[in-house]
């Protein structure tokens, strides 16, 4: 685990901002054997819990040697498990030689610190393990970016327990001085490479955005990957498109997000992206950091939710992927549901329509190749390349939206009426009218009618 998130990693940073390093107290070194650690109140089934965090551990380069689960009916303020559970835990510790504890559970700051304390070595909860995988899976300039700006704004939250050879200087009658000063400093420079970071990413986001113009320019269909981690994205679009994307067995094995060109039958060509994956509880600071990313999806004609058809728990992780697409404003864009792994359970290629005859579903195998010509037809389908003629009435407080149509180069005629009032004649594809709607909805005044 060659990227574990650690207080030392701030001094670093603060190197690169041209400040001297200050000395942090010594915390326990994180290693490769690994203790994990599953609390039965988070309304998780235990087993699949433990499978999920093991599959997490060995993507970052650990060795389970232990389990241990506790049963509370909330969380020991001090410890997080339980005075008891811990004294168990530092047994299995001595009997295991275990170096690491990972804890699928968010924890405070002063519960990892009592915890360590406690039990003498490195304490990783859920959100630092998986940053750490992040860490590690990273290869573009904009992926590492991203990533260092989720585990700035970690560390920014864990900062004041870093500085024990201070801790009686930080503050109070007659107790205020250096400590004060040094932790003020620090906060000071994370957040200064915090903003720099936040500059770059908005240089990338404006040419991400640059991208998705020239494609709309040119009338290319935009399909976007998205699924639970390891539901076999990557290895979809290698089949698709013919690509070498990197895909292993593994949780987040990769991070970059890839647009290719596709042909599709009987169609103009679209381009697919294969983004990152999702999964349970995934740390807000990722979602925030992968903004610029996850825009891609937001912007996209329509998804392909990747299911691990194999997984047990399918219906959870179909779910919570629900959830992630709600959270950074893709529940509206349209939805075809891709069956994976189909050679694990014996099924056959098919797809699925829904009373109007629009395919809602199709079941495939990336790995054998069942089921690809199925999906390319799918696809086709669902974003069309039907044009639709409408007449739209637009305020004068709509001018953003005249612009857009405008450089979309789609107004055939417009006439300016009284009080500035716009009444547009305008040809433009069935996916761009139907993103359009959903983007202004109500406020679009169709005249006389949308067809």
């Amino acid at each position: 685990m060659t990227a574990v998130t650690t207080t030392s990693e701030t001094n670093t940073d603060l190197v690169r901002t041209g400040a001297a390093p200050a000395q942090l107290f010594s915390r326990p070194d994180g290693g490769e054997r690994a203790i994990l650690i599953q609390l039965d109140s988070a309304g998780i089934e235990t087993k699949a819990a433990f499978a999920e965090l093991t599959g997490l551990a060995q993507a970052a380069g650990a060795v389970v040697v232990g389990r241990l689960g506790s049963r509370r009916s909330a969380p020991e303020p001090r410890y997080f498990i339980g005075k008891g559970k811990v004294s168990d835990l530092a047994a299995r510790i001595r009997e295991t030689g275990a170096d690491l504890v990972l804890i699928n559970h968010e924890l405070s700051p002063a519960q990892e610190r009592n915890l360590e304390q406690a039990v003498g070595v490195r304490v990783l909860d859920r959100t630092g393990l998986i940053l750490d995988i992040f860490a590690l899976r990273a290869r573009s300039h904009e992926a590492k970016l991203q990533v260092e700006l989720a585990q700035l704004r970690h560390i920014a939250s864990r900062l004041v327990r870093g500085w024990s050879h201070l801790e009686r200087q930080k503050g109070g009658i007659g107790l205020r001085g250096p400590g004060e000063t040094q932790l003020e400093l620090d906060r000071r420079l994370l957040g200064q490479r915090i903003k720099q970071i936040e500059k770059r990413l908005a240089k990338v986001h404006r040419q991400r955005e640059q991208g998705r113009q020239s494609r709309r320019k040119r009338e290319l269909a935009t399909v976007s990957l998205v699924g639970y981690t390891n539901a076999g994205k990557s290895s979809l679009f290698n089949r698709l498109v013919a690509s070498h994307a990197y895909s292993a067995d593994l949780l987040f094995a990769t991070l970059d997000t890839m647009l290719r060109r596709i042909e599709l039958p009987r169609s103009e060509p679209a381009i697919i992206a294969d983004t990152v994956g999702f999964i349970r509880a995934l740390p807000h600071q990722l979602i925030a950091a992968f903004r610029s990313t996850l825009e891609e999806v937001v912007q996209s004609d329509l998804l392909l939710h990747v299911i691990d058809i194999a997984d047990p728990l399918r219906e959870a992780t179909m779910h919570e992927v629900d959830r992630v697409l709600l959270d950074i404003g893709a529940g509206n864009v349209p939805t075809l549901c891709v069956f994976n792994k189909l050679d694990l359970n014996g099924g056959y290629p098919r797809l699925e329509r829904d009373a109007s005859g629009q395919t809602v579903a199709v079941w495939v195998s990336a790995h054998t190749g069942e089921g690809m010509e199925l999906l390319r037809t799918a696809i086709a389908e669902r974003i069309g390349v039907a044009h639709v003629h409408v007449r739209i009435r637009l305020s004068p407080a709509e001018g953003r939206l005249r612009a857009r149509l405008y450089m979309l180069g789609q107004v055939i005629e417009e006439h300016i009426g009284e009080q500035g009032v716009c009444e547009l004649e305008v040809h433009l594809p069935q996916r761009e009218w139907a993103r359009l709607r959903r983007h202004e909805g109500p406020n679009v005044e169709l005249w006389p009618s949308d067809n």
